[in-house]
């Protein structure tokens, strides 16, 4: 019995599901060994893998599998014309789940130089949206014709309005909290008293032979017309690598903008500085008036923020950036440690995007560290909870 004969009677049931996806990842030719052949839907899901990972020089190296080349010399590609890319882009759709032609996009768009193709209108519509297309928007921003420009807002404000119902309500929720927790007064009007807060504080006062507790520490909120206002100032690196942070940070933007006990204000950099908070309204204003890629000097930032910082003890600085300082490391520091000193909340984030650790300049966050300001990356889900932290002056939750 052939090898091909003893995978035709073994390829049943389970077997036969294993070597069909053996058969998608490695692409087919006489070196797979699989022997599976294709039925109609999997040889157009074959086709669609193929123009994006079957090894012609754009889409990988050489090797076996798909991602590093294919066996047999055999190549893909999209071409460079946009019925092909967009025939593709509803092939994918057909096959994958939205979340897999999220990745097969971007793959597309990286390893097949597909950027200029998102110039046109047609292709802007054909696309799924996610974060990772509108940091590539936005790094074409400028290049990108106008007939272009008003799908592309309505590409990027799609995203945007996600991300806002995905994230406002439990960003709003967690800081009021916060907010009315660091509002908290020692000697409180009785109609003001936190009895819960208050009891737990007095638990050592207990006197059991009355059944009572002294309360010698009263805990109460006060009133919201006394309530202090927090100042927020969110420092963003728009070099080309932090294209996620900066559509995150600019939501969370607008979503603190929007509560009445925050001030907040939004600036970007790279070389230069640009105060974006009157677009804090909207969030896509203010990622189409940012500028992806060029330099940084963060240590210029900084000196802005510093420079708009009038009640240091009620203000949180944070500052989203790889940290790779095209400045002056020393002033950059300097900075730092002087704003801490008078009593500003100082996070340093890495990245805010859900990658997890991106690549960073690990001295200048072990220089932060030390001045007591621990550099992390954060996902968008954990940010609430470094807020909170900040404005309750409490040690940041920093993930592990």
């Amino acid at each position: 019995m052939t090898v091909r004969e003893e995978h035709e009677v073994a390829a049943t049931g389970p077997e036969a599901e294993r070597l069909r996806r053996w058969r998608l990842v490695l692409g087919g030719g006489a070196a797979d060994g699989t022997g599976c052949s294709l039925g109609a839907s999997d040889s157009g899901m074959d086709r669609a893998l193929e123009a994006v990972y079957g090894g012609d020089g754009h889409g990988g190296g050489s090797g076996g599998a798909r991602g590093g080349g294919r066996p047999g010399g055999r190549s893909g590609g999209l071409g460079a014309s946009a019925p092909h890319v967009s025939r593709w882009l509803g092939d994918i759709r057909t096959y994958f789940p939205s979340s897999v032609v999220q990745v097969m996009q971007r793959d597309a768009i990286d390893r097949l130089g597909l950027s200029s193709l998102l110039l046109e209108p047609e292709m802007l519509e054909a696309v799924e949206p996610d974060v990772h297309l509108v940091g590539t928007l936005l790094s074409l921003n400028r290049a990108m014709p106008e007939t272009s420009r008003e799908t592309a807002r309505a590409v990027v404000r799609k995203v945007v309005a996600e991300l806002e119902k995905r994230l406002a309500a439990r960003t709003r929720s967690t800081l009021t909290g916060a907010l009315d927790r660091s509002a908290k007064v020692n000697r409180p009007r009785h109609r003001d008293i936190d009895w819960d807060r208050t009891i737990r504080a007095n638990l050592k006062n207990y006197l059991p032979e009355q059944g009572t507790i002294v309360p010698e520490r009263l805990i109460g909120y006060g009133r919201a017309a006394q309530a202090v206002k927090k100042d927020v100032i969110l420092c963003i690196d728009q070099s080309g690598s932090m294209a996620s942070s900066v559509v995150y940070a600019s939501v969370f933007g607008a979503v603190l903008a929007s509560m009445r006990t925050l001030d907040t204000r939004l600036v970007v950099f790279d070389t230069s500085v640009v105060d974006l908070t009157e677009e804090l309204d909207d969030p896509v204003d203010v990622l189409f008036g940012t500028q992806l890629g060029g330099g940084t000097d963060i240590n210029r930032a900084l000196a802005y923020c510093q420079s708009r910082i009038s009640r240091p003890a009620e203000t949180v600085v944070v500052l989203i950036s790889d940290l790779y300082e095209g400045g002056i490391r020393q002033e950059m520091l300097k900075r730092v440690a002087a704003m801490k000193a008078a009593g500003v909340q100082f996070v340093t984030l890495l990245a805010l995007s859900d990658e997890g650790a991106p690549s960073y300049d690990r001295e200048h966050a072990a220089a932060l560290a030390a001045l007591g300001a621990p550099a992390f990356a954060c996902t968008p889900d954990h940010f609430p909870e470094v807020m909170a932290a900040a404005i309750e002056k409490r040690p940041l939750p920093v993930p592990e």
